[in-house]
């Protein structure tokens, strides 16, 4: 592993580890002082920094897993699956340390992924024609998780991360190309990171970034954002989410 994403990545997880240490305090603060406004405004400065570090550790992509996990942490929902309002600040603070952990141990994971991370041996560098470069660690993670879960045989978790990442390496080149030039595209006008997952690949097609290959995917995929973790997707729908990113990266990465 290349010494500024290590020494990137170590930053991070030592962020992490402080804002879970914080968040475990604030749990306690909240049970003996749930009504004590220092302590109420000590929780919104402390979910401030969440948010802070979760954009990073996403990219700014908020169809990132982590991203959708935060917000996700703010919602408390109906036995239907509704968004309601009124989640105790307490649940929501139990939620977000859930969420840095997850952030950790999988950052924990990229630096103890065994000694070859770390020594001379090369490793893969698919995301490498990604322009943000704290981004492409993140996806090679999202990546290798996404093919680790289809040959589990958890297909939802296999198609959700390969959704992601595609949705991530499509915005990375929008952005790139620039808002103004995607306008003369009939590109909409609001910023992309507003955009759906549905028109971003549309306007990517357009712009000439990427081909028709988006087509095959299944309607499972095209929603991925709205089912989140109910997501029902079959071993055919992995695959074919997988087979799709795999051809958009050739599109983006051409010398590859």
């Amino acid at each position: 592993m290349d010494a500024a994403p290590q020494a990137h990545l170590e930053t991070c997880f030592s962020r992490l580890t402080r804002l879970i240490e914080r968040g475990r305090e604030l749990q306690n603060l909240l049970a003996a002082h749930p009504s004590d406004s220092s302590v109420i405004a000590a929780v919104r400065h402390w979910q401030n920094e969440c948010g802070a570090i979760i954009s990073e550790l996403s990219g700014g992509s908020k169809a990132h897993w982590l991203a959708r996990a935060f917000s996700e942490a703010f919602l408390a929902r109906s036995a239907e699956g509704q968004a309601m309002e009124g989640i105790a600040p307490e649940q929501i603070v139990s939620r977000l340390v859930a969420v840095l952990e997850k952030a950790a141990a999988s950052i924990s994971g990229m630096k103890n992924s065994g000694p070859a991370a770390f020594s001379g041996a090369p490793q893969p560098r698919r995301f490498d024609f990604v322009h943000n470069e704290a981004l492409r660690p993140l996806l090679e993670q999202a990546y290798n998780q996404s093919r680790s879960a289809l040959e589990q045989g958890k297909y939802a978790a296999s198609l959700m991360n390969s959704c992601s990442v595609l949705e991530a390496i499509v915005t990375d080149a929008l952005e790139h190309k620039g808002l103004r030039s995607l306008i003369e595209l009939e590109a909409p006008a609001q910023k992309i990171s507003d955009w759906s997952f549905e028109t971003r690949l549309t306007v990517a097609e357009r712009a000439g970034l990427i081909r028709g290959g988006c087509a095959r995917l299944p309607e499972v995929a095209r929603g991925y954002r709205e089912s989140g973790a109910r997501a029902e997707a079959s071993e055919r729908d992995a695959r074919v989410a997988g087979q799709v990113l795999r051809v958009v990266m050739r599109d983006l990465d051409p010398g590859r």
